[in-house]
């Protein structure tokens, strides 16, 4: 049973061919626990040329992707009745609040959603202002499209929809989403040059080990993102193992 339908509109169609079909969201696609649309902003012109984009009024450098377009494409086919009408529509843009697993839980429990490829200088304002539900950035820097940020997002959905990931508890306890940097991970064999699996990974008892992971997320994070631990809700038991690492 399809649980989750994305539709992407963009300059770059084939952008998205491999990565569509590749690890875990390809299987979900084929098993038809998501479905992904891709559509190419020009087939919804009007000229001969196909054109998208006009220079800025007011002058200045870049171009801007027009306005009609767009709306010819939301309200011929993204938005048509009754599928679309509350669908949520994402613009990728470095102007955009930064994506976070909080944002990206959000857009996979919202229902449906609408991705925007942004290019150039952006879109006309008047299609934020009558379409746009999210302006997202993928962080502060600029890319040359907007199609990377759409298939990060896909992906970041996709892995939260039951059925996509094979162990459902996979997700919850990945970084981020407790507020916090996900603790190391260690596979066999327990001796690999010199480094040992540490020993409550390996002989410890299920709480040994729950300590241990904790204890090892807050040591992570505090290394490497203090600033995370200002806004998780911390226990007592993780005040204590804080007070008690010992970090160079």
């Amino acid at each position: 049973m399809q649980r989750l339908r994305i539709d992407v509109l963009t300059l770059f169609p084939e952008f998205f061919g491999v990565p569509l079909k590749t690890s875990i969201v390809g299987r979900a696609i084929e098993a038809g626990i998501i479905s992904v649309g891709v559509h190419d902003l020009r087939d919804f012109t009007s000229d001969a040329h196909r054109t998208v984009d006009d220079a800025p009024y007011g002058g200045g450098p870049g171009m801007v992707l027009m306005p009609e377009p767009l709306h010819r494409a939301f309200e011929e086919r993204l938005l048509a009745a009754p599928t679309g009408a509350t669908r949520r529509v994402i613009l990728t843009t470095p102007q955009g609040e930064c994506l976070t697993q909080r944002k990206v839980e959000a857009f996979a429990e919202s229902g449906d959603l609408i991705i925007v490829a942004d290019h150039y200088e952006g879109v006309d304002e008047r299609i934020r202002e009558r379409y746009v539900t999210d302006e997202v950035s993928v962080g502060d820097y600029v890319l040359t499209g907007g199609e990377l940020p759409a298939l990060l997002i896909i992906d970041a959905v996709a892995r939260l929809i039951p059925g996509v990931l094979g162990n459902e508890g996979s997700a919850a306890e990945d970084s981020f989403t407790t507020g916090l940097l996900e603790h190391p991970h260690y596979t066999r064999p327990a001796m690999f040059m010199g480094m040992a699996v540490p020993d409550e990974l390996a002989h410890g008892h299920h709480e040994q080990v729950r300590t241990w992971r904790r204890r090892e997320s807050l040591r992570r994070t505090l290394r490497r993102r203090p600033d995370l631990l200002a806004r998780v809700e911390l226990t007592e038991k993780d005040r204590k193992l804080l007070a008690e690492l010992d970090l160079p």
